[in-house]
């Protein structure tokens, strides 16, 4: 056991370790626990009496006194004189600490705001992965639009409190110097409805849309000093099939920056790189996101009923407002246009579809120069992936139907049909000019790069009874899509 003694200098009340009984062996046989040894309190010098020695401030003279001669008649002779001992000074020392407490405020008062508040650390320098994406996104956000469908410019409920979500709201992509915006069909379908183009007209319908040349939107650009400015938007040509729409403003030209042009041709676009997506979700204007391409040559089913094939999946987050938005590649090229997301809840799930850059750089500059889209057929239907691996398809368009009146059929290619033996798989397009074909998506995105009335080579794998034959070349002259 250790001994203590109990200082208590100018009312502030100590329980010290005797430093004195660990050299005096005549102690060691105060065991007994709670036992104290009374030591005279220190007398302290004229210049220090009167001084107040608090629980955190500490007088440095005081601390440098020694502990005076031990008296002996004080010592607690037996085990009951020991606590009476102790109880009288753990009660003195209870009213010293009380007296210490009451002195504390005026301690605390003492720490200021900068006493307590940590020092800012500099900011480390950007990688140059960081630095890559800043630069891409301060090229490209003057380029990408907001655009509001004039018959729905209320403001809609949101589930987030703080926000409110306008309705009809999407992105747009600035084409070129002449005022020209690319969107998604169905960010202005409500519009377009009101000026006489049916939803239920047929998708491949190349008739003129009803509302060109009428104001259908509000398009917001982001002019050369950062401020933004709104303008009233006309239709200039809609493709329902595809889900896009050109919209035509006069903006000056220093407020149309137009975005550089990427590929999705195959083996351009490969699953993992890095891709960017910037629009304007939940009203949110100018909002970056960031991911990979997860997939390729997905078919889109876009909200309008059509099926866009050769579409680009990307985990990038797209949310509702950036429909019509730009989706780039690392070097800020155009390789897609956000157009929709698979989801249970209406909110990005981190499964997100773009149509194919290739795609739009076909079908644009039609609705540009026409207000519609002629589009070269082969007046065939291609089988999903499913149905050719049930038929033992690895590779290549399947064919399920053919247009009685189509270039296909004029050709001589055969559909999937039921044989003697039982269902016989349809002609199978591998090639396309020497163009190789996966699946239908890449005949589809083939197609798109030619004009009605060219004729293109097809390479095909024929079934019959007897199992697939070997290869052959088919020449094709392509009409018009009806």
């Amino acid at each position: 056991m250790h001994c203590y003694q109990l200082l208590n200098w100018a009312g502030t009340s100590r329980i010290m370790p005797c430093s004195l009984h660990s050299q005096r062996s005549s102690f060691a046989s105060c065991w007994f626990q709670g036992h104290n040894v009374q030591h005279k309190p220190p007398k302290l010098p004229p210049s220090h009496r009167g001084h107040v020695c608090g629980p955190v401030a500490t007088c440095h003279a005081h601390q440098q006194q020694q502990v005076q001669e031990l008296q002996p008649d004080t010592l607690p002779q037996t085990c009951s004189d020991s606590k009476q001992y102790s109880r009288r000074y753990l009660l003195r020392a209870a009213v010293g600490a009380a007296a210490a407490v009451s002195l504390w405020p005026a301690v605390a008062s003492a720490v200021t705001v900068e006493d307590v508040t940590p020092a800012i650390a500099p900011s480390g320098p950007l990688t140059s992965g960081e630095q890559s994406i800043i630069t891409i996104f301060n090229t490209a956000a003057p380029a990408v639009a907001s655009v509001f469908d004039v018959t729905l410019m209320g403001r809609g409920p949101s589930t987030i409190p703080e926000a409110d979500v306008p309705e009809g709201n999407g992105s747009g992509i600035v084409w070129d110097k002449s005022g020209h915006i690319v969107t998604n069909y169905h960010v202005i379908a409500s519009a377009l409805a009101k000026f006489g183009a049916s939803p239920n007209a047929p998708l491949s319908s190349s008739a003129p849309n009803p509302a060109v040349g009428k104001r259908v939107a509000l398009v917001t650009l982001q002019g050369p000093n950062g401020l933004q400015q709104t303008y009233d938007a006309v239709l200039v040509g809609a493709d329902r099939s595809r889900d896009l729409a050109v919209l035509q403003v006069s903006a000056p030209a220093d407020s149309l920056t137009p975005l550089m042009l990427g590929s999705s041709e195959p083996g351009v676009l490969r699953v993992g790189q890095l891709c960017l997506a910037i629009g304007n979700p939940f009203g949110f204007d100018k909002t970056l996101t960031t991911g990979v391409i997860s997939g390729l040559n997905r078919d889109i089913r876009s909200q309008l009923g059509s099926t866009i094939p050769g579409g680009i999946q990307t985990d990038a987050a797209i949310n509702p407002g950036n429909s019509g938005g730009p989706l780039l590649d690392s070097s800020g090229r155009l390789i897609g246009v956000n157009t929709a997301i698979f989801t249970p809840t209406g909110t990005s799930a981190g499964v997100g579809f773009a149509i194919p850059v290739d795609t739009v750089a076909s079908v644009v500059p039609q609705l540009i120069t026409t207000g519609r889209v002629l589009r070269p057929s082969l007046g065939v239907q291609v089988s999903s992936d499913a149905i050719a691996q049930k038929l033992k398809v690895q590779s290549g368009a399947l064919l399920s139907g053919i247009q009685p009146d189509g270039a296909a059929a004029a050709a001589g290619l055969l559909s999937t049909r039921r044989g003697l033996g039982g269902v016989v798989a349809g002609d199978v397009i591998v090639a396309l000019n020497g163009r190789k074909v996966l699946n239908g998506g890449d005949l589809f995105n083939a197609l798109e790069q030619y004009k009605i009335g060219e004729m293109v080579k097809l390479s095909i794998v024929r079934t019959t009874d007897q199992g697939p034959q070997e290869q052959q070349e088919v020449e094709v002259t392509l009409q018009a899509e009806k």
